[in-house]
């Protein structure tokens, strides 16, 4: 029952991302047939990526639902996918506990559980007396002819949100560009903000004209919506920007 670490790997992003979105932004300003724009865009380079640009500088977004990635991630916890699953554009397939018996669960210690002896000792020992209580109540099951998932399905619930979780999740390049604005925030709890940067360094790399300025929302507004008292400091806040321009 060892402590894990976040993996994340990208499985498949979408052919031929960058002129299948620009072939559907063209579209809505052209008679032409989104089909020949698109072998347009394949051939013109250059064109095709000063047209992106200017496209998501002025924040046309609904184009940018045509192209997709799929990523496989691992050593996240519970706690992380219950955050992660409120994004509904998405499709998700996640590890189960009913199907996969939790016989020597892995877990995830929070950094600052992790940094102070005290509170990782008490941590740990919890987590080894769930693990303990867990195999006990299977045991106790199968005695009573009970196994498989019909034993798992009830032992489950005295698993703790810090048990380690697999999922396959699906975006679109809209909804990852929200995740992000969400997710890569200094607010944002530790897990899934790890989760999010490394998500986007991804993105980055197989699509940089559509990604080059994602992150947190701040980078897109040029101040922090947080509010006093929330802000990291990087951008001036909203109400500060308002004043200047008064």
């Amino acid at each position: 029952m060892p402590q894990t670490r976040l993996k994340v790997r990208l499985l498949e992003v979408t052919q031929n991302a960058s002129s299948l979105i620009y072939a559907a932004f063209r579209q809505s300003y052209s008679t032409e047939f989104a089909a020949n724009i698109f072998e347009e865009g394949k051939e013109a380079v250059d064109k095709q990526a000063k047209f992106l640009k200017r496209m998501m500088e002025l924040g046309h977004g609904s184009p940018l639902e045509h192209a997709k990635f799929t990523f496989a991630i691992k050593g996240v916890s519970r706690a992380l996918t219950h955050q992660l699953v409120r994004y509904r554009m998405a499709s998700y397939s996640q590890q189960s506990q009913r199907y996969v018996k939790e016989t020597d669960f892995d877990y995830i210690i929070p950094p600052s559980i992790e940094k102070d002896e005290i509170l990782k000792g008490e941590f740990i020992k919890v987590m080894v007396e769930i693990q303990r209580s867990y195999n006990r109540m299977v045991e106790r099951f199968k005695e009573k002819g009970i196994v498989g998932e019909k034993a798992n399905q009830d032992a489950r619930f005295i698993l703790p949100q810090a048990t380690e979780s697999k999922i396959v999740v699906t975006m679109n390049c809209r909804e990852l560009l929200h995740f992000f604005e969400d997710r890569c925030c200094t607010r944002a709890q530790w897990e899934i903000r790890e989760l999010a940067n490394k998500m986007l360094k991804i993105c980055k790399q197989q699509l940089p004209i559509i990604f080059a300025n994602a992150g947190s929302k701040c980078i897109r507004l040029g101040y922090c919506p947080e509010g006093k008292g929330f802000s990291c400091g990087k951008y001036p806040l909203k109400e500060d920007v308002i004043k200047k321009t008064k």
